[in-house]
């Protein structure tokens, strides 16, 4: 741990690692997004020039890079949090290792450096969900949709059946690829089900996409049905072309006007419902599975 760390003098360079650093086989091109937990490089494979995306722990509020790139706690009161974190950063790696979908994020290693852990994973040109949906890139057509979550739901159910749920779906985790090819990412919130102990270095609450039993942490209530909340709120959003009313505000009044009504006339009556369904605040009356939900979507079968 360093001796002194001063925020207010800290080096912002120091946020990230710089181009052209080597790690372990990889050479760091740049930077492409960062988190209150880590941040993801493009970089490069130096024996056969193959460009990879690396993640690394880095939970700002906890630790620092020194000079030398090593990551260190701010203190010794963060200590013991920032280790907690970095053994579930390496479950999460492990964790992905073993889910190879088309759909989801594929983990080609991952490995110990600068007392930090790094995941690397193959990486994916395209455009993230929500970027489309701000900038109406796009035309939302219920083929559009289709295409999307049909593909996105077969990756999800995959998961399920490994007993995992990923608890971070929304938009901004869901890379659209050429041909509408959707891709999940960011698994930092990937937990065991049925529920137990509680494993998450935090918990994530993604406004709008996150459902009561997640905000509330019931993590005994946490199944399947809270990641297909997600999905239809990631639906939704692309309908609306916001982000829906968050489910702790929807407790308190709900103001979310039923897809049934808000898009009536727009896409089949079945296929609003079926959102509707899986946005219900309470978890036991939302669809249960992939399977159910898809059956209540009706139109996802047709392809």
């Amino acid at each position: 741990m360093a001796e002194y760390y001063d925020p207010a003098t800290y080096p912002k360079e120091w946020n990230y690692l710089q181009p052209g650093t080597i790690i372990d086989q990889y050479v760091i091109e740049r930077e492409l997004a960062h988190g209150g937990f880590s941040s993801v490089y493009l970089a490069r494979q130096r024996d056969d020039q193959i460009q990879v995306a690396i993640k690394e722990y880095l939970p700002r509020k906890l630790a620092h890079r020194t000079w030398n790139n090593k990551v260190v706690a701010n203190d010794e009161e963060n200590l013991r949090l920032f280790q907690c974190g970095r053994n579930l950063f390496l479950e999460e790696a492990k964790v992905l290792a073993t889910l190879k979908h088309p759909n989801i994020v594929e983990v080609v290693s991952f490995f110990s450096a600068n007392s930090t852990v790094y995941i690397v994973m193959t990486y994916d040109y395209g455009v993230a969900l929500d970027k489309l949906i701000k900038k109406k890139k796009m035309k939302v057509t219920l083929e559009f949709l289709q295409t999307v979550f049909n593909a996105l739901l077969d990756g999800v159910e995959m998961m399920h059946q490994h007993h995992f749920v990923h608890l971070d779906i929304k938009p901004a985790n869901i890379l659209i690829r050429p041909g509408y090819n959707p891709l999940l990412l960011d698994f930092g919130a990937v937990q065991a089900f049925p529920g137990g102990e509680q494993k998450q270095r935090s918990k994530v609450i993604s406004k709008g996409f996150s459902p009561v039993e997640q905000c509330h942490g019931e993590t005994q209530l946490i199944g399947p049905w809270t990641d297909l909340y997600a999905v239809a709120a990631s639906i939704r959003s692309c309908l609306d072309a916001k982000a829906p009313v968050s489910a702790i505000e929807r407790i308190k009044k709900d103001t979310l006007v039923p897809a049934v009504k808000a898009h009536k006339r727009k896409f089949p009556d079945a296929f609003l419902q079926a959102i509707d369904w899986a946005m219900t605040i309470d978890p036991a009356n939302r669809p249960q599975s992939v399977q159910e939900f898809r059956q209540a979507l009706q139109i996802f079968n047709e392809v």
